[in-house]
């Protein structure tokens, strides 16, 4: 099944109340009063979210291999699996890394359900691989942009200033049923991650996005003003980058995604994939590889959404590659990551 970043809103239910009669005596007036409080407690105390977070395992990067930190021996990283209400097994499993008192830090994420949930599924070592990259060859007194997940984690194993550095949440990608708590999640969300975001920082992030969202010319000279100078800056995009922009914008870039088994015979998956491009009159598609099992597919819906700077970034079949672009330079490709260097 195809996911889309087209959502159905939930309805809103109508309430109604009953009016006491003026027969009524005192003592059910007043008991009436008491239900009424009630009611309104109900209404108005906080709810618990749908699911939590469980801590299953903490240690330093030895004790985590696959997570590919080794170059990180100072980290502390806690294991959790995502518990839903009425869901025995867990619904996702995600990595959580701090440095000494500093902010939990979300390094890893794979989701258990066939619903878009929270995050997008990335392989540990590209992030381990551009982190080293970014360390070693990136001037110190250079300004990281990217995504704002992406931001903390380059932060925290960089020490690199990033634009972005709070847990912002946004988009906040959840099934269509929890669309009604979706407050109650957020306030969950800033609790568990620790999180206190800026006003500054939300509108920051919000032209940032609006740039990766704006044809490519534009985009770029909107991200060098909002760097404000002439500082030396870096723009790392990820594929997944494009699923969350397409939530955010979804009358700029089109976006759908489907996953795919890897069975080794990739001319028969090229020939599936052609035929979901014709089928629902997709532009293009990339790819991202999830794990040595599976692969994903990114469809763009219109040309339009091909000319968006996010996606003049990233390799789609049949058009421009990312080495041809010409408001920025390519610089690093790890994976499903992107460097750029702004102009």
């Amino acid at each position: 099944m195809i996911s889309s970043n087209t959502t159905d809103r939930a309805s809103k239910a109508a309430r109604s109340g009953n009016k006491l009669l003026p027969s009524v005596g005192i003592l059910l007036v007043t008991g009436g009063l008491i239900l009424l409080g009630w009611f309104t407690y109900l209404w108005f105390a906080p709810q618990p979210a749908p699911y939590h977070y469980q801590l299953i395992a903490e240690g330093d990067s030895k004790r985590f291999p696959q997570m590919d930190l080794d170059a990180w021996p100072d980290l502390t990283l806690s294991q959790y699996q995502v518990q839903a209400e009425g869901v025995d097994k867990p619904i996702a499993e995600l990595m959580v890394a701090r440095k000494g008192d500093g902010p939990p830090v979300l390094t890893h994420w794979k989701n258990s359900t066939h619903e878009v949930l929270y995050n997008l599924d990335k392989k540990p070592s590209e992030l381990s691989a551009l982190a080293t990259v970014i360390g070693r060859h990136a001037p110190k007194d250079a300004l990281i942009l990217s995504w704002w997940d992406t931001s903390r984690q380059i932060k925290l194993l960089t020490g690199h200033d990033t634009l972005f550095t709070s847990h912002l949440n946004e988009p906040l990608m959840i099934p269509v049923p929890w669309l009604e708590q979706s407050k109650v999640i957020q306030a969950y969300e800033n609790q568990f991650w620790e999180s206190e975001v800026s006003q500054k920082e939300r509108e920051q992030f919000k032209h940032f996005s609006q740039a990766l969202a704006a044809p490519a010319a534009e985009g770029i000279a909107h991200l060098r003003k909002l760097i404000g100078s002439e500082r030396e800056a870096y723009l790392i995009v990820h594929v997944t980058d494009l699923y969350k922009l397409g939530l955010m914008y979804p009358d700029k870039i089109g976006v759908a995604y489907q996953n795919f088994p890897l069975t080794g015979n990739m001319h028969g998956m090229i020939n599936h994939m052609k035929v979901q491009v014709k089928k629902n009159d997709f532009d293009t598609y990339t790819l991202q590889s999830i794990s040595d099992a599976e692969i994903r597919v990114f469809f763009l819906s219109d040309e339009a959404s091909s000319q968006t700077l996010l996606a003049s970034m990233l390799p789609f079949v049949e058009k421009k590659a990312p080495v041809e672009l010409e408001v920025a330079q390519l610089i690093y490709q790890q994976g499903g990551y992107w460097v750029y260097k702004i102009p």
